[in-house]
């Protein structure tokens, strides 16, 4: 876990017109930054970035955030990546609260990282020179309908024949990145005598695989011919685990956003070809099943997901294996569907077939989740009889009990109910799943306290606006925070605490940031205030102050009046009179010295 106080320094640090400004043209407009929101297609800009709060709003489709929430909702990165992004660019290393690894040893991987990369980016740049002078390479590709113009976009490149031709681009051939970033191969003799070094790639299309940040993490490499293995794929490395990465993904966000779709395919060929005929929203696994990663990192990119394969009993089992992969993400403002192209064809052919238009419709018409998830635990079943039902059940439980509580987990239970003969409350019952959404119930109390209002909901904004504000307030300015009630009082000490603990350089990013942990109770308010002209830090306090002053006064009076019934002494009732009108006293001079116009 990434400490806060390392979050908070992070977001002081970087610009948050420089972070989005590498993605989206941005003009200055007044005290903001303006440009065409990267998250929804428009034609009138309606993104803004706010130099001031360090944090981007956009008024048309409401997306915002930080300089981290807009790396993980733009790149697909994860928080952690997002969060190293940052801090590599500004110079700092991301400490780990549970890192027990010696600052030695954590600089020394640091460098072989690095190393690995530009090891990977300077082979890119070779192959992809070396493609210009093979005939036989741009053959293979123009035959396959690809022009130059796709091939650069995908840094395609081409590995000539030889076993060491990375000797003219590393002079230090002997050199352990290029081992440990796949890019050579070390034979040794069965004696563990000789050592013989060459390149992995030979003869063969090079498609680079790039991470989110556009870095080149690793090769697939394609034969011309008949050989094999048709594709050979860099090896598993620090920086490239196939289930975790996904081929074209860094070229496809941007057309991903704009055709409102991702369409997963089974192959570099289909990414490249279908960019080249118009669908360039396509990325694919690297040789391997799709993962639950894979899936999370595709809903980061958009709600809709479309998977493509091949018709024939492989391309099934791939699929079943992406829908058992799809069930842990599943939600109910997200959709998944499977695309079976006819036996014998891939996206490319098809395409090439048929057109751009049949297969634009072929997307169109692809099966939903729940359809396909019915339609494989059906099976070779016989509904017609119990032991046919059973056995429909039999397969389906793994695959429900894989999903989360949900409106379309409901959907599906109905829909297996109705094929078996069952009713969705026995389903869920024989199934064991959690939370069963089926069985009627009363509504459940409302829980949670209930939105801020008046003075409460202004101190709430102003706290959240400026964070450092929270300093000023002591125990008994939260002790008065009870006047609001038990839950609002609670969740006012919850956002003075979160507040206060980013200390006095705490800013409205980072508390944002902070408050996302929580849950999306603020997501509401922090959305007003991205949009906002940015208010005045001092006027905010005079008034804060004045604010918590009126609710001590209103508690005192509160109790001025039940003092006389809360069956106490004279002495007693004397004595707590006085109090309270001292107390009050100060608070009236208190309010007038600190006479401020708001």
């Amino acid at each position: 876990m990434i400490p806060q106080s390392f979050i908070t320094d992070l977001l002081n640090r970087v610009d948050i017109v420089d972070v989005v400004g590498r993605y989206v043209q941005l003009k200055k407009g007044g005290a903001n930054y303006m440009g065409l929101c990267p998250f929804h297609s428009e034609k009138s800009p309606s993104f803004t970035v706010s130099p001031t709060k360090q944090f981007y709003h956009c008024f048309g489709c409401g997306a915002h955030g930080t300089s981290i929430g807009f790396l993980i909702e733009y790149s697909g990165m994860g928080f952690v990546d997002a969060v190293k992004d940052l801090a590599q660019n500004v110079g700092m290393v991301v400490p780990e609260a549970d890192d027990k690894i010696p600052p030695l040893q954590r600089a020394a991987q640091q460098a072989q990282s690095q190393s690995m990369t530009e090891a990977l980016s300077q082979a890119c740049d070779y192959y992809r020179a070396q493609l210009k002078t093979a005939p036989n390479a741009i053959t293979y590709l123009k035959n396959r309908g690809l022009t130059g113009e796709v091939a650069a976009r995908f840094g395609m490149g081409y590995a000539p024949s030889g076993w060491d031709n990375l000797r003219s681009v590393f002079p230090d051939y002997e050199m352990l990145a290029l081992v440990e970033s796949g890019l050579v191969i070390d034979k040794v003799d069965e004696d563990g005598g000789n050592k013989k070094r060459y390149d992995r790639f030979r003869e063969r299309i090079m498609f680079p695989i790039r991470n989110t940040k556009g870095q080149v993490i690793g090769f697939g490499g394609r034969v011309l011919d008949n050989g094999e293995p048709k594709y050979l794929n860099s090896p598993e490395t620090p920086l490239f685990q196939k289930g975790l990465e996904l081929y074209g993904l860094f070229e496809a966000r941007q057309p991903i956003r704009d055709a409102g779709y991702v369409l997963v395919t089974e192959g570099y060929m289909d990414v490249v070809a279908l960019a080249q005929l118009g669908f360039p929203q396509a990325v694919a696994t690297l040789g391997t099943a799709c993962t639950s990663t894979h899936v999370q990192k595709l809903l980061r990119q958009t709600d809709n997901v479309i998977f493509s394969f091949d018709g024939d009993k492989a391309g099934r089992r791939a699929a079943r294996r992406a829908l058992e992969a799809c069930l842990p993400q599943v939600s109910d403002n997200k959709t998944i569907q499977f695309l079976f192209l006819p036996e014998k064809h891939d996206p490319d052919s098809f395409v090439r077939e048929f057109g751009a238009d049949a297969f634009a419709q072929e997307i169109n018409d692809a099966m939903p989740l729940s359809q396909f998830l019915l339609r494989e635990v059906t099976g070779e079943h016989d509904l017609s009889t119990p032991e046919g039902r059973a056995a429909t059940q039999y397969d389906a439980k793994p695959l429900l009990q894989a999903m989360t509580p949900s409106s379309l987990r409901l959907q599906i239970v109905r829909g297996l109910a109705s094929l078996t003969e069952s009713s969705p409350a026995e389903i869920e019952s024989l199934f064991e799943l959690s939370k069963p959404v089926s069985v009627a119930k009363k509504a459940p109390p409302r829980q949670g306290r209930p939105e801020p209002v008046g003075l409460e909901l202004q101190i709430v904004r102003i706290l959240v606006a400026h964070p450092a504000l929270s300093l000023t307030l002591d125990e008994e300015a939260l002790q008065a925070f009870d006047h609001f009630g038990q839950e609002s009082s609670d969740a006012l000490r919850y956002l003075v605490g979160t507040a206060q603990a980013l200390g006095e350089y705490g800013n409205f990013a980072a508390l944002s940031e902070q408050l996302k942990e929580g849950g999306g109770h603020y997501d509401r308010i922090i959305a007003e205030i991205a949009s906002e002209p940015e208010s005045d830090p001092e006027a905010d306090r005079v008034w804060l102050g004045s604010a918590v002053r009126q609710i001590k006064k209103d508690a005192l009076k509160q109790e001025l009046n039940q003092l006389f019934s809360k069956g106490l002494t004279p002495d007693q009732v004397s004595a707590r009179y006085r109090e309270i009108m001292a107390q009050q006293q100060v608070l009236e001079r208190e309010d007038a010295a600190n006479m401020s116009p708001r």
